[in-house]
């Protein structure tokens, strides 16, 4: 079984960078949602396992507030270099978590001395992936496009095959566009289907799931 890698060299880093600041650029544009203009309020971040290559701009987040008194919300549009919370770049814990599908102790230390997470780092990417993403809202409206094109064997592997060849800085990029609303809180949301509950309790049900999915994601970190 073979992923494809990451491509070399800061030009790779460099073109995911340019998405994120289209992504923030189109968030921008749109607004709040009460009206307001958005204005830049940024993260600080401090991504692990990186190249020395990667640029400046690797250590913020991109994000907005509001301007409006008595709305302030922040906005922060997806990104395709950071994946939610987690503190390793996205698609390092896409690659990573693929390349543990199937593999030996011995695979596991290779990994931890490439990217530098430990093995518990790694199994709990891997619980994020094969628990946790295929219940999501974003997931359940994405594979009823993806299923009859490509079967989805392994998460996050079939995927990753599916849109990522060698050395592929395109295919890396349409594929980490593609994950781009779980990078959002809203995005990770769990569908709750089936439900013939009361609205009170129906409510409680998800409220239970989202706090569920919550701890979870913040443990893959």
């Amino acid at each position: 079984m073979t992923c494809p890698a990451l491509p070399r060299g800061v030009s790779f880093w460099s073109f995911l960078l340019s998405i994120d600041q289209e992504l923030a650029a189109r968030t921008r544009q749109d607004g709040c949602a009460c009206g307001g203009r958005l204005h830049r309020a940024d993260y600080p971040r401090r991504p692990r396992g990186c190249p020395d290559s990667l640029p400046d701009e690797y250590h913020r987040r991109l994000s907005f507030c509001c301007d409006r008194d008595g709305c302030r919300k922040r906005v922060t549009p997806p990104s395709v270099r950071f994946l939610g919370r987690k503190v390793y770049l996205g698609a390092m814990v896409v690659l990573v978590a693929a390349m543990r599908q199937g593999p030996s102790p011995r695979r596991v230390r290779e990994l931890s001395r490439l990217f530098g997470a430990d093995r518990r780092t790694i199994a709990r990417w891997q619980v994020f992936w094969s628990e946790h993403f295929p219940q999501t809202r974003f997931w359940r409206a994405a594979r009823a496009r993806l299923v009859p094109v490509f079967e989805v064997v392994a998460y996050p592997l079939s995927i990753l095959e599916a849109f990522v060849g060698v050395d592929d800085h395109k295919g890396w990029g349409n594929l980490l566009r593609f994950l781009s609303p779980i990078t959002t809180a809203r995005g990770l949301d769990i569908k709750v289907s089936g439900s013939r509950e009361p609205p009170a309790e129906d409510a409680h049900r998800r409220r239970r799931s989202r706090e569920k999915l919550a701890s979870a994601t913040n443990q893959c970190r």
